[in-house]
């Protein structure tokens, strides 16, 4: 009745064990130590008879997030936690190194950790371009159903459901960084889908579609022109970038102009698309672009 035991098989086969099951693995960081070793010796023997598509979801999120530890955290170490619980999975990494956002803010010279999670949520950010795509966190948080990065004070995660990016500083500082990914065993998409949804109709095999989430650009209000060349930094990778104004309540004429005007001049192969933004900031969109005439500009709910 309380849930601590789950019921297998009838009458006399029946049998019971505990709902969740966790294990824990420790590895030290060096030359020899690969992604594929970790899942193989420490998560995938633990899941069970999980669907095909949610194996090869955590088996991509495994390595990817893996691999991030042992080539950028500095790290002497990494912990591997595996979570199987009937309705959920959880998957942790946790290394004692410098901190992905310490990592990145120095690594591109920007004014504090905040403006690294905004440019490494946009994807393609690397701190290591000859040896990755910078592509691995955009595609894990998009894959599970939750997905969180704990380093320093900041505490970042999103939630596949609902779209929504939350950043939280918190009293306690970590160092290192903890990854915790999660899914439900019944989850029916697939790495493919995720993959295909981020690609255009251009071109169906590149990753060049991009959804940022204003609402890390904070947290001071979206008002001047040097807070919008941060936000377009770097989009000039993508041709379709969508730029979600969910938790944004107002913007500046100046921002607007950056983005909407200036920026978009500058590149006007891309495809920008305005989501969820309320209607005092799509009107100074449309204000900022009115002067374009026809262009590429579309607007999603």
């Amino acid at each position: 009745e309380a849930g601590d035991l789950v019921a297998e098989g009838h009458t006399r086969g029946r049998s019971y064990r505990t709902a969740t099951l966790t294990t824990e693995r420790e590895y030290s960081i060096g030359p020899n130590l690969e992604e594929h070793q970790v899942w193989d010796e420490a998560v995938a023997p633990n899941l069970g008879e999980l669907p095909t598509n949610v194996l090869d979801i955590c088996h991509y999120g495994i390595t990817e997030m893996v691999n991030n530890s042992i080539d950028h955290s500095q790290s002497p170490t990494l912990v591997v936690r595996t979570t199987l619980a009937p309705e959920l999975v959880t998957l942790g990494i946790m290394d004692f190194g410098v901190g992905i956002f310490a990592k990145i803010q120095q690594a591109a010279g920007l004014e504090s950790e905040r403006a690294a999670i905004l440019q490494l949520q946009k994807g393609k950010f690397t701190t290591d371009p000859e040896h990755h795509t910078g592509e691995g966190i955009f595609f894990t948080s998009r894959m599970f159903d939750y997905f969180s990065l704990l380093s320093g004070r900041l505490f970042l995660n999103h939630h596949r459901a609902s779209r929504d990016w939350l950043l939280e500083d918190r009293e306690d500082g970590l160092k290192g960084t903890v990854v915790t990914i999660k899914i439900d065993p019944k989850s029916t998409h697939t790495t493919k889908e995720i993959f295909d949804h981020y690609a255009t109709e251009r071109d169906h095999f590149a990753f060049n579609k991009t959804i940022v989430a204003l609402s890390l650009a904070g947290p001071d209000p979206l008002v001047s022109r040097s807070q919008a060349r941060r936000v377009v930094a770097q989009l000039d990778r993508f041709r379709e970038v969508v730029l979600d104004f969910k938790g944004v309540d107002a913007i500046g004429p100046a921002f607007a102009d950056e983005v909407f005007r200036v920026f978009w001049n500058r590149h006007p192969e891309i495809i920008l698309i305005p989501m969820r933004a309320n209607e005092d900031v799509q009107r100074l969109i449309m204000r900022a672009t009115r002067a374009r005439g026809p262009a590429s500009l579309e607007t999603q709910n």
